[in-house]
């Protein structure tokens, strides 16, 4: 079988499992199979599949028909450039939080915390991005930790991060300069509209909550001030109607110059605040 061949057969079964860019998914999964970067996949669609790419491509569809997200069938998502580990432990790095890293990079930093870590994303492209800096990430999961300590190899920046296992501030040693997050927002009510990608294989905790969903901004806001340096900067990704209330809160906590920043589609998606000098 050829790869065109693979791919005819692979596309209406995607469709017909209800996969949203069943074609799109269907190609990079047989370029995954084939061990190929997805750029280059259109160069070898008549090449024929060996006995282990066929079984790895079949195996691959179906778990995509079980509505299993392409990153954790591949093993790994690009984020702001760079190429992460995900698990069934992690949160799948999302596009609107490369907002987030933007706007962290508008301004001077050495000495990062990232609440909430997951894979590391956040964390490991700021330090990246500034070779100065270093920085903690801390998570309540062990098993997430471990994705991002590879993480963190992977990228050459182990050096410069640490990660430790934290209740949001409850392990944290030290005062930083940025603190940012993308902590679980999702209110209970919208949690049960949510795609079986997301409610099926992404980690709950990660994701929600309960409640209202702001729960985790109050934690943060709360501890904030003990935590950075005086001019120092905090920045949390939000859901598109928790603007007001997340800077209320950090209002409320003594933070100044409190903004609100869009994504590239114009939602409110990251809220920051600076600690008073």
């Amino acid at each position: 079988m050829t790869g065109a061949e693979a791919l005819r057969r692979a596309i209406p079964r995607l469709t017909e499992a209800g996969v949203e860019g069943a074609a799109r998914d269907a190609r990079r999964l047989l370029a995954h199979a084939m061990g190929l970067p997805a750029e280059r996949l259109s160069l070898h669609l008549h090449d024929g599949l060996n006995a282990a790419q066929e079984a790895g491509f079949a195996a691959a569809v179906a778990a995509r028909c079980a509505r299993q997200p392409v990153s954790q069938i591949t093993g790994e998502r690009l984020f702001y450039g760079r190429a992460f580990r995900v698990t069934r432990d992690t949160l799948d790095p999302r596009p609107e939080t490369e907002t987030l890293v933007g706007r962290a990079l508008q301004g001077a930093f050495a000495r990062v915390l990232d609440l909430g870590t997951g894979t590391g994303g956040i964390l490991l492209s700021l330090l990246a991005e500034r070779p100065g800096a270093t920085g903690i990430g801390v998570d309540l999961s062990p098993a997430a930790l471990d994705v991002a300590r590879g993480n963190a190899q992977r990228l050459d920046l182990a050096a410069r991060a640490e990660f430790h296992l934290s209740d949001w501030f409850a392990a944290v040693p030290g005062r930083f300069d940025l603190i940012v997050s993308n902590p679980p927002y999702i209110a209970e009510a919208e949690w049960r509209t949510l795609a079986p990608e997301v409610q099926l294989w992404e980690p709950r905790t990660a994701l929600t909550p309960g409640g209202d969903g702001l729960a985790p901004y109050r934690l943060i806001a709360d501890g904030a001030r003990e935590f950075l340096t005086p001019g120092g900067r905090i920045l949390v990704e939000i859901g598109p109607t928790q603007a007001a209330a997340v800077g209320g809160f950090f209002r409320d906590a003594g933070l100044e110059d409190v903004q609100v920043h869009p994504d590239l589609d114009g939602r409110d998606r990251v809220v920051s605040a600076c600690n008073p000098r």
